[in-house]
């Protein structure tokens, strides 16, 4: 059994030493010969021709080969540019929306700049502060009487019977108030009187508007002398200080339209255009005295925003 055992040993021995036994010299010479050979042939050209015929065998089928195998060897770089378009799709869709948002918006934030700057020039125009406010909601017409309510009340500063404008001129009067509400009577409303004055004659007289807004609303105007006759196109401005009269003076009120004599009674009336579009009231201003507290910011009379 050792004997065996010894005899199976000794031919594993005998393989791994033939396998890691070194090539034979003449298989080494032969080699070297042939490369020395391939050398000099191809010094001298000689295997050109056969290397021509190869490249034409070969050439064609590496070529057809690379074009059934290029859609494959390109399917990575495929995925990434994919991918990348996909995200480059999405991100250009949400500037899209953002931008088409903004343009949507533009209209909107242009003119409320401009009723912010308006505001003001008005302040300053005036010699009042004024509180500014929004306008978020309109007396119902059933009511018959034409008022909006305004996002101001007593904690900015806000009183009864105080002037409210917009930046084209007069909206109508605090009629009622609550800690961060206010009711504005507009000028438009039947009920409302308004002190007003030509501003070229200098004459006096009352704006009383007719309740409705259709067109943006228009007021009628009689002049204290009836024998003074308003002229198309003069500017008619309000009157009073503000204390003793519900409007303080010289806020632009309108144009006047036309002329007309009533047929009762033969008085002169005049149609005035309002600078102000009543059914389309978005910021406003309260003239508060100078030195009001406030609890925000306030179009100061010196033009300034400020508290």
């Amino acid at each position: 059994m050792l004997q065996r055992t010894h005899i199976r040993l000794s031919r594993r021995s005998r393989l791994e030493m033939s396998s890691n036994r070194m090539p034979p010299k003449g298989i080494v010479a032969a080699l070297v010969f042939a490369s020395a050979s391939l050398m000099a042939l191809s010094s001298t050209g000689a295997i050109d021709p056969l290397r021509s015929a190869t490249a034409d065998f070969f050439g064609p089928a590496e070529s057809t080969v690379s074009a059934m195998a290029r859609p494959i060897t390109a399917l990575p770089r495929y995925l990434k540019s994919k991918s990348q378009l996909e995200n480059q799709v999405a991100s250009l869709s949400a500037q899209n929306t953002n931008l088409q948002a903004q343009v949507n918006r533009g209209g909107y934030d242009r003119n409320r700049l401009n009723e912010y700057v308006g505001l003001s020039s008005m302040a300053a125009n005036l010699g009042y502060n004024l509180v500014p406010a929004h306008v978020i909601a309109y007396g119902p017409a059933q009511s018959f009487t034409r008022t909006v309510t305004i996002d101001a009340g007593t904690d900015s500063g806000i009183k009864p019977g105080e002037t409210v404008v917009a930046a084209q001129g007069l909206v109508g009067r605090v009629v009622s108030v609550t800690a961060g509400t206010a009711t504005v009577l507009l000028a438009a409303d039947s009920d409302s009187y308004v002190g007003a004055r030509l501003s070229d004659s200098m004459k006096l007289g009352f704006v009383r508007g007719n309740g409705s807004l259709s067109g943006g609303g228009t007021l009628n105007l009689q002049l204290l002398d009836q024998s003074a006759v308003p002229r198309a196109g003069d500017i008619v401005m309000t009157w009073g200080d503000g204390r003793s009269g519900p409007y303080i003076s010289g806020v632009p009120i309108g144009t006047v339209a036309n002329v007309y004599a009533s047929l009762t009674n033969s008085l002169r009336s005049a149609v005035v255009v309002p600078y102000v579009d009543f059914s389309a009231l978005d910021e406003v201003g309260v003239a508060v005295p100078v030195g009001t507290p406030t609890v925000g910011d306030i179009f100061r009379a010196d033009g300034k925003v400020g508290r």
